[in-house]
């Protein structure tokens, strides 16, 4: 676990999730300061948008993960290797329309997540259904989302 998620390493597995985006979007609205120049972390390369957008998919990616379990599904891999690839769009400016966006997708994305922990019993949390972490522990990975947030840092 990285300084920033032991930050915040709730009882609640569903305040892991919304601690998490509180802290992105507290980064974030020092990001339209950014110079635009990428920033170098672990041999791979940061903007905001990319933090955004990687906290985003992370988010989805794994609620997805979490659907497909509950309705006894079959998971569904993901065949992006976002955190590896750089894009175009990454590269724009972060301007306070993109902030109020990503406000808005963050928090109900968190939302989600929280209403689902949130109506999970206590051993569907920690005995969950299907291949991979429990849901306690899940909530703990997406968690760690903060790194890309914490790669771009604070830019006040």
């Amino acid at each position: 676990m990285t300084e920033s998620t032991q930050i915040f390493a709730p009882a609640r597995p569903a305040t892991a999730v919304t601690g998490m985006v509180d802290h992105v979007l507290a980064l974030a609205g020092t990001w339209t300061h950014w110079n635009g120049e990428p920033v170098h972390v672990d041999g791979r390369v940061y903007t905001p948008h990319k933090a955004i957008r990687r906290v985003a998919d992370h988010l989805i990616d794994h609620l997805a993960e979490m659907e497909a379990r509950l309705a006894g599904e079959e998971t569904q891999p993901d065949r992006w290797h976002a955190s590896l690839v750089t894009t175009e769009a990454d590269l724009a400016p972060f301007t306070p329309e993109d902030l109020d966006e990503a406000r808005s997708r963050l928090t109900r994305l968190a939302r989600i997540w929280a209403n689902r922990l949130d109506s999970l019993t206590d051993e569907q949390l920690d005995h969950s259904p299907g291949t991979g972490w429990s849901f306690r522990e899940l909530a703990r990975h997406v968690q760690e989302s903060v790194y890309y947030a914490d790669a771009v840092g604070d830019m006040s």
